[in-house]
């Protein structure tokens, strides 16, 4: 009897499969021949494409969260102080995988695209809502700075991936986050 996977491990399996080719590219198949597993042992896990796509985004949006909460001993006072703790840390070559997948499933569910198009805008609130829990003010204040601070760390990784980590770094600095 062979080696039984557990839903971990076949997700862990579907991150790096997501990695090596891309997130519009990740299949059941290609996630069971990455594992060296049968198909049916991912469907048995994860019973649509929709639910392993899901699931995938989470994992990498939990990822993130672990690589950021120990910089967060307090709360920030607003978006830029915010911006400024996160920056250093997610201005990694080991972070710009991680955002590609990231800016590729928002492509995908900017033009429409399921699942994206439902889960993305899930994930992103998710974001804000852990990032308002990081700052100071009101509900209300802490909300708008979250919102903001989202708003120019995606403007800057995506700046990072496509336009280099110089010019980045370069804006990060304008800024005053950098």
């Amino acid at each position: 009897m062979g080696h039984k996977h557990s839903k971990e491990e076949i997700l862990h399996g579907a991150l790096e499969t997501a990695f090596a080719d891309s997130l519009s590219q990740l299949t059941f198949g290609r996630v069971a021949k990455r594992l060296g597993i049968s198909d049916r042992v991912v469907v048995y896990y994860f019973s649509t494409k929709d639910e392993l796509v899901g699931q995938v985004l989470d994992a990498m949006g939990l990822e993130l969260q672990r690589t950021l909460a120990p910089a967060f001993t307090s709360p920030a006072s607003g978006h830029a102080a915010l911006v400024r703790i996160a920056w250093p840390l997610l201005a990694r070559p080991e972070s710009d995988p991680v955002f590609a997948l990231y800016f590729e499933a928002s492509g995908l569910a900017a033009s429409g695209r399921e699942p994206y198009r439902r889960l993305v805008p899930q994930l992103v609130e998710g974001w804000i809502s852990w990032a308002a829990e990081l700052i100071e003010g009101t509900a209300a204040q802490r909300r708008t700075e979250a919102e903001t601070a989202i708003a120019v760390l995606d403007g800057l990784l995506l700046l990072r991936l496509l336009g280099g980590a110089r010019a980045a770094n370069r804006a990060a600095h304008r800024l005053g986050v950098a």
